[in-house]
């Protein structure tokens, strides 16, 4: 507990430092204003910064986890301003390595063998190193060039404790913000829990690596190193070592030939492949984790590394998702506000016809523009954002693929900035659907079920009899949703909260009324003192509690 309040008081510093009370002012617990003006060190260095930037720094200076906080809370611009988020998405998680004896001792303790034994060559200097692990290369005794993946020691016990700082930190920000309800801070933190330890688990990262290579087995299009299932473990992953140029590095890229006109049509090609025909996509394909082989420059294929944050959404996402890229595709702007109101993302009583105005609003314009001039990605966010005014509610998953495909965007016009994203993207869609939604695939899916639907199929008219026995004796529950079951507990807390105070007024009034009825010195009409105040008491706590 000491320890939690020395670490939250190094927090609070450090915003402070960094002129960041503004994002606190309605926080009494966090509220730095004061401690600002007393601070002297950076003033004229810290004022000149735009807030963006001051945010960027101030993480940056708390330490990895805070970077790596700042990375995922990128991805949600549906919470965040503009400008922040630009800044946050430019954190870069590079820290320090770790001694090489720790990297040594955690492979031969995982793996229950001495290093030497495991591998002909290791490397003692790291390749990489982040804040989750680092990287070395090695050999085995097979003569295949591998990396080493190796979770950073004591990592898990700092995360820790660090979310539990972040977790109140975001119930205080729920409970104080004027705009708390709306962004839910406690699950933008649950939400970096769930990836961020994700992220430790060695056998999770290369079980992704590994499916994905098996989707992509007989295509060009883009190559996953394999993995060596038999010296991987919770905290060592050992991974095939490939080697190939920097997406970011074009002057390497142009030097060598390499078709960028295809490289940027495949790359949105591998995205929709990803999401929609596989339903299993890297959620963390920024430049740093991608490569290009160029063996040959005429059909460059690219390299994905560092799985650990891999996505897919639930059969029904995945259907209306696509349904609104293609309706936005064709301008079927109503199409666009049915489907957000049959997928559940805004409430059923939402009106189409104003929802169909707003999604027109910020489609139409695109149109106007020449096509590769246009950003999908940009155009969905801020579709989304205008339908949070609706009350849209989106899951995790779908805001994570808001941001690979921003990603994926971006990368495609740096590679060829003429690339048209329409013309590349609307097809593959429109072909994917064809094929996971169509008479035949559907028939097959029918066919694999038939069997088990038959064999069940003996006890439907039990359950049917049983449930209409049930419901005619009034024993069928009804589940209720769980945000219905929240506003039906804030009701009752605030009712059970009110109730001794109504009591106290109810007995004011009466006792107030007893002592009129046997005054003994009566003031006006019967009323003595004593009486007069206990029902003007009683009436002042009742007026209290009917304003809750």
């Amino acid at each position: 507990m000491i320890r939690r309040g020395f670490r939250l008081g190094h927090i609070i510093l450090i915003l402070a430092r960094y002129r960041l009370d503004e994002l606190f002012s309605d926080i009494p617990p966090l509220r730095l204003a004061g401690l600002v003006r007393l601070l002297p060190w950076g003033r004229r260095r810290v004022r000149d910064l735009p807030r963006g930037a001051r945010v960027r720094a101030a993480l940056e200076e708390l330490g990895p986890i805070y970077v790596k906080f700042g990375q995922i809370l990128s991805t949600r611009r549906d919470l965040l301003p503009a400008d922040i988020a630009d800044e946050l998405a430019g954190l870069q998680d590079n820290v320090g390595p770790f001694p090489t004896h720790q990297a040594r001792a955690i492979i031969e303790q995982e793996l229950e063998a001495p290093v030497d034994q495991l591998f002909a060559e290791f490397e003692d200097e790291p390749l990489a190193s982040a804040s989750i692990a680092q990287v070395h290369g090695a050999r085995l005794p097979t003569g295949e060039a591998v990396v080493v993946k190796i979770v950073r020691p004591g990592i898990e016990r700092q995360i820790g404790r660090d979310l539990e700082l972040l977790k109140s930190m975001a119930r205080l920000v729920r409970r104080y913000h004027p705009e708390g309800e709306r962004i839910r801070p406690d699950e933008v933190v649950g939400e970096f829990e769930r990836v961020i330890f994700g992220e430790l688990d060695m056998q999770a990262e290369g079980a992704n690596a590994s499916l994905i290579r098996h989707n992509f087995t007989d295509s060009n299009d883009l190559y996953i190193p394999s993995i060596y299932w038999e010296l991987t473990a919770r905290r060592v992953l050992v991974m095939e070592r490939v080697s190939g140029v920097p997406v970011r590095d074009l002057e390497t890229l142009r030097k060598h030939g390499v078709d960028l006109e295809k490289l940027a049509r495949r790359g949105i090609r591998v995205f929709y492949t990803q999401v929609f025909r596989d339903n299993l996509f890297h959620a963390d394909m920024h430049p740093g984790n991608i490569l290009v082989d160029i063996s040959d420059p005429a059909d460059p294929t690219f390299i994905s590394l560092d799985f650990g944050i891999v996505e897919s959404l639930t059969p029904k996402d995945l259907y209306y998702i696509g349904e609104n890229f293609l309706a936005i595709f064709n301008r079927e702007y109503r199409r666009v506000a049915e489907l957000h109101v049959e997928a559940g993302w805004v409430p059923p009583d939402t009106r189409i016809d104003q929802l169909e105005a707003a999604a027109r609003t910020v489609c139409e314009p695109a149109f106007t523009r020449p096509l590769e001039e246009v950003s999908f990605a940009e155009l969905v966010i801020n579709l989304f954002m205008v339908a949070r005014r609706f009350k849209l509610t989106l899951q995790p998953q779908l805001i994570m693929l808001q941001k690979t495909l921003l990603n994926i965007e971006g990368m495609g016009r740096d590679l060829y900035p003429k690339i048209n994203i329409w013309e590349v993207a609307k097809p593959e869609l429109e072909a994917i659907y064809r094929d996971r939604y169509g008479l035949p695939r559907t028939a097959r899916r029918i066919s694999r079920q038939l069997p088990g639907m038959l064999a069940r199929s003996p006890e439907l008219p039990t359950l049917i009899f049983e449930y209409l026995k049930m419901a005619g004796s009034g024993h069928i529950r009804t589940r209720i949703d769980s945000a219905d079951l929240e506003r039906l507990s804030g009701e009752l807390n605030r009712h059970n909260s009110r109730l001794p105070a109504a009591i106290l007024a109810a007995g004011f009034l009466v006792s107030g009324a007893v002592m009129a009825g046997y005054a003994v010195a009566p003031l006006y009409n019967g009323w003595s003192m004593p009486a007069a105040a206990s029902v003007l008491l009683g009436l002042v706590i009742a007026f209290r509690v009917g304003r809750g």
